[in-house]
């Protein structure tokens, strides 16, 4: 008996096999979810002191995290333990299920850098004791650097998520906080040169609020040192082509702020060769910043 018909069939089953594994991927986000824990806040009934997030911004952030449905999502201004923790009991309620996690804590007790994520971490450290010359004296990343790792089927994904000091400051001497959160980046690179000393066949990713843009002095060192190609920031703009991050309500002005940079090993699995801010519905109340997300394909 023939079975001639038998090879269209086992050819089909091989081309899916192989379509299947080319579609392995894994999606990364970072979002600055702006206060979810107690901060001052203007309300309804007048300023308050120390006052939870809004409910309604809260529904909000869950919705866009929801429609994100990224494998890992870094975040920034996270609160406490228990404020982490309720975040994934309400998204895990409403069908989004993030069974691993990790929270930073350093030196800034209010607000955090954390991970949830539907794959294992491994590796987790949250490197407190960076330090770096500031202005005559020695200083400390403010939020520390959360490192993790995840596996994927072309080998492991490190993620080192960051979120680098704001530009409010008391101080004269470093208007906006520009030469504090160059220091910041410096000791931040030189960590991950530490950890991955020829970034060109390493497999790592830098993402979160930088709290400055492509052209700053932070961002140039995470991305080179000396000769050494560090790590590439990806451009990233929403569906109407606009590339602003984040908005400074009371001034109305808009910035890229929020940032991922992808080591040379890295740069060829980015789908698109690029990330992309999420402008989809909910965004403008539940942060004052936009997530980015970027898709690595392998």
């Amino acid at each position: 008996m023939s079975t001639a018909w038998l090879r269209p069939l086992r050819l089909g089953v091989l081309a899916l096999w192989i379509v299947s594994l080319r579609a392995e991927t894994l999606t990364l986000a970072t979002y600055n979810i702006e206060n979810y824990g107690p901060a001052d806040r203007m309300t309804e009934a007048g300023f308050r002191q120390d006052y939870p997030k809004p409910e309604p911004e809260k529904r909000a952030l869950r919705q866009v995290i929801r429609v994100l449905n990224a494998d890992v999502l870094v975040l920034q201004e996270m609160g406490a333990q228990a404020h982490l923790d309720e975040l994934r009991r309400d998204l895990k309620t409403e069908g989004l299920d993030y069974p691993h996690a990790a929270l930073a804590s350093a030196s800034d007790e209010n607000r955090h850098v954390a991970i949830l994520s539907r794959r294992a971490l491994r590796g987790v450290v949250t490197h407190t004791a960076l330090d770096f010359a500031y202005l005559g004296a020695r200083e400390r990343v403010k939020r520390g650097l959360l490192e993790a790792t995840v596996a994927t089927p072309a080998g492991d994904v490190t993620l080192f998520a960051v979120h680098l000091k704001s530009r409010f400051t008391d101080r004269p001497d470093d208007p906006m906080s520009v030469i504090r959160r160059g220091g910041e980046a410096t000791a931040i690179r030189d960590l991950v040169l530490k950890r991955f000393p020829a970034p060109a066949a390493a497999r790592f990713v830098i993402l979160g609020d930088c709290n400055d843009g492509k052209t700053s002095r932070a961002l140039a060192y995470l991305q080179q040192r000396g000769k050494t190609e560090i790590a590439e920031l990806l451009p990233a703009a929403d569906s109407r082509g606009e590339v602003w991050s984040h908005v400074f309500r009371r001034e109305q002005t808009y910035s890229r702020v929020d940032q991922i940079l992808v080591s040379p090993g890295l740069r060829a699995a980015v789908k698109d060769g690029a990330a992309r801010i999420h402008d989809g519905e909910g965004v403008s109340v539940a942060s004052d910043h936009r997530p980015l997300i970027v898709t690595l394909v392998f």
